[in-house]
């Protein structure tokens, strides 16, 4: 940072720290663990999106073996509906696409569709929708997976986007840095207020953030995108450590705003980044595939290949002796909100949803693997419902497990018992 930049951010940092007693670097850890427990508590669906390596312990304990032997590609090993929603390349074009990679390994592309398929079983419970739309929604997740490698086209074609994809696809493509800035920062203003999501900064993590943004390949970062110069200098503006929930816990996690170009204009002179420790993926690798072994080169190769509107966006790099992921946060990139569900949404929703994890699969295999996988996919059907036994089994064991387990981790949350 600039000096004077500098001079200021600290003064501002003193001031926050004297008023509002945030946390401290060192204080960090409990605070996070019981907003954690906490935000799991909410309700059913927000314990399975915290619940990842519970999931991967009943796959991998109680239903492994009985699961079909996909094909290798990358999975987005955390496919729950909240890591699905609108993304922008750097032209500015919107597409959905898998949104959060931290899990991305090669492994076996079914433990996407039974992650999707928990969790849209379980906000069709939260919306107390009937036991026979969870199975007619079972069946169009299948259908929409198999409809990516039905089709001879080398990219899959998405289907007409549900009334809930269509809203968060409208809401993306007309928000501007306005709408970032007021969402994330809760000001224009060209600083990072702390507070309840910002926390200060050690001055070690300040020295490493500046030490990260004078390595070229990072700068260049927010200059690629379109209406951007090439050559624009970065200067950093503010930092702040970033509570973003579950994922904030024991990690690094950063918010870093820039100014591209220098004046400090509204819009796209300036950015705000996002830096983000890779950690171990809970999500089983297959035991031959050949990924990289820093876990933030890991989760920007996985979504290259998953996510490319993401994936050209990303870079990794070390940090504090760690491996970070860093991307420039864009207005249009947002979340799919189900939460809740309607009964006439709730096919459409989950064909859609999994159609997308399905091109996102299928731009990994060639024409015979495609075909293949289509055969096993639609192996082993009932007379009582239209998609895999292997895939409603497992869906109706998890909804159950998961049921305990968050009526367990309310228990224990509210008494403090461990």
């Amino acid at each position: 940072m600039a000096n004077d930049k500098r001079s200021q951010s600290a003064k501002r940092n003193e001031h926050n720290k004297r008023n509002k007693r945030l946390p401290q670097p060192d204080e960090r850890q409990a605070i996070l663990t019981e907003q954690r427990r906490l935000k799991m508590a909410r309700s059913p669906h927000a314990y399975v999106r915290g619940a990842t390596a519970q999931f991967y312990e009943w796959i991998v304990e109680t239903n492994g073996s009985s699961l079909p032997h996909g094909p290798a590609v990358w999975i987005c090993g955390d496919c729950h509906t909240g890591n699905l929603g609108p993304l922008a390349n750097q032209d500015g074009k919107v597409e959905i696409h898998i949104r959060d990679l931290d899990q991305t390994v090669i492994g076996n592309p079914v433990h996407d569709l039974i992650r999707l398929g928990l969790s849209l079983a379980t906000a069709a419970r939260g919306s107390a929708l009937a036991g026979l739309t969870t199975v007619h929604m079972m069946e169009a997740l299948a259908a929409g997976y198999e409809s990516a490698f039905a089709t001879q086209r080398k990219k899959p074609a998405l289907p007409e986007r549900p009334e809930p994809v269509h809203l968060a696809m409208k809401q993306a493509v007309r928000r501007s840095w306005r709408h970032l800035a007021e969402e994330r920062i809760d000001d224009l203003k060209p600083t990072i207020p702390l507070g309840k999501r910002f926390w200060p900064l050690s001055r070690n993590e300040c020295k490493s953030i500046d030490a990260l943004f004078r390595d070229e390949a990072i700068a260049s970062l927010p200059t690629g995108l379109r209406g951007r110069k090439d050559t624009g200098a970065v200067e950093i503006l503010d930092a702040a450590y970033w509570v973003k929930g579950c994922s904030s816990l024991g990690r690094l996690r950063y918010a870093v705003l820039l100014d591209v170009d220098g004046g400090v204009i509204e819009g796209d002179d300036l950015c705000l980044m996002d830096i983000k420790e890779g950690v171990k993926a809970a999500a089983p690798r297959y035991g031959d595939a050949a990924m990289p072994r820093d876990n933030a080169e890991r989760v920007v190769e996985g979504a290259r290949h998953l996510s490319p509107f993401l994936g050209e966006r990303m870079r990794a790099a070390r940090m504090l002796d760690r491996a970070v992921v860093i991307r420039e946060l864009l207005p249009q990139d947002l979340k799919l909100e189900i939460d809740e569900i309607s009964e006439d949404e709730a096919r459409e929703v989950a064909f859609y949803l999994a159609a997308v994890v399905g091109k996102a699969h299928a731009r990994q295999m060639d024409p015979p693997t495609r075909r293949a996988w289509l055969a096993e996919l639609r192996r082993n059907r009932s007379k009582t419902i239209d998609a895999p036994l292997w895939l409603w089994n497992s869906v109706v064991q998890l909804v159950s497990s998961h049921e305990a387990g968050y009526l367990e981790h309310c228990r224990r949350y509210a008494t403090g018992v461990n």
